[in-house]
């Protein structure tokens, strides 16, 4: 897969005095492209903030990304990928349905929760039909969720707790977080979950899920920030989902919870293309030099 345009912008710049911060998703016209853009990045020399092409590539294999995660020791929602045909063999309920290769909560509506067999093939058909992708099916985990960020290398620090709280909903297929409640201004969902920072969580849950998230920050091989949606039901953590290139634009839980650590945005700016500058082969040498 060629990027010509972003080659020819790289060509501009020297890697030996340049530091590229990259927060781009996605390239107009090429779908989960996100691996390719770090790749071209590294290709040309350049270092670079954030994740590696590979752990980006592995968070978009959502049956991998749970496969690793159980030899962790992570517990994660008991899933498979079916087939519309194959909705009759999936017997837990309610279930979510959801892409098995994306990110964004592309197609994910009240309707992704199921609880009968029916409604489970049309959801699958959704995900098959809009996106041209396998439909990953879930035991829903109808239960508080808390999206947890850590940055830094050695060692990692993991910010304050958000819990996205569902509380203004009482039905269970809507405690979740939908396209809508992201994308999607004035919608019902993104009125009326409230974002909670820091979250209101003991300390015994606490250090239960701090060790979770080490220990697949670390198990991932992550590098300078990343984000992990867990939800807890009668005390157990589930990891739903690793963003090893997440949004950290001023309104996300991530720019939240370094608010309550006192940084304002532009330190925080600064503090991520540092943690790149320590690769760097010649600013991190002189890095070196002054510690």
């Amino acid at each position: 897969m060629n990027t010509p345009y972003l080659e020819k912008t790289l060509g501009k710049y020297n890697p030996d005095d340049t530091i590229i911060f990259n927060v781009c998703e996605t390239l107009p016209g090429i779908p989960q492209s996100e691996r390719r853009i770090v790749q071209t990045i590294e290709d040309f020399g350049f270092t670079y903030t954030g994740n590696v092409p590979d752990v980006i590539d592995l968070s978009y294999d959502k049956q991998k990304v749970k496969e690793i995660l159980v030899s962790l020791g992570i517990t994660v929602p008991h899933g498979a990928v079916l087939a519309p045909e194959e909705a009759t063999d999936w017997n837990i309920f309610p279930a979510i349905v959801k892409p098995s290769r994306e990110h964004c909560s592309l197609t994910i509506t009240e309707e992704s929760v199921v609880y009968n067999t029916s409604s489970l093939r049309e959801q699958i058909l959704v995900v098959n039909n809009e996106l041209k992708q396998p439909a990953l099916v879930e035991d829903f985990i109808d239960g508080r969720e808390f999206r947890v960020s850590v940055w830094n290398n050695d060692p990692p620090e993991i910010l304050p707790l958000v819990e996205m709280s569902f509380s203004a909903f009482s039905e269970p297929r809507k405690r979740l977080c939908t396209y809508d409640s992201k994308f999607l201004p004035g919608s019902e969902h993104y009125k009326k979950i409230e974002s909670l920072v820091p979250a209101p969580l003991d300390e015994k849950l606490l250090r239960k899920l701090e060790k979770k998230v080490l220990k697949t920050w670390k198990g991932f091989g992550c590098l300078d920030y990343a984000r992990f949606d867990f939800r807890l039901r009668d005390d157990e953590f589930y990891l739903l989902d690793i963003n090893p290139n997440n949004d950290i634009s001023k309104n996300t839980s991530f720019a939240l919870a370094l608010e309550m650590t006192n940084y304002s945005y532009s330190q925080m700016v600064k503090r991520i293309v540092m943690m790149a500058a320590e690769r760097h082969p010649v600013y991190g040498e002189k890095i070196l030099a002054i510690a």
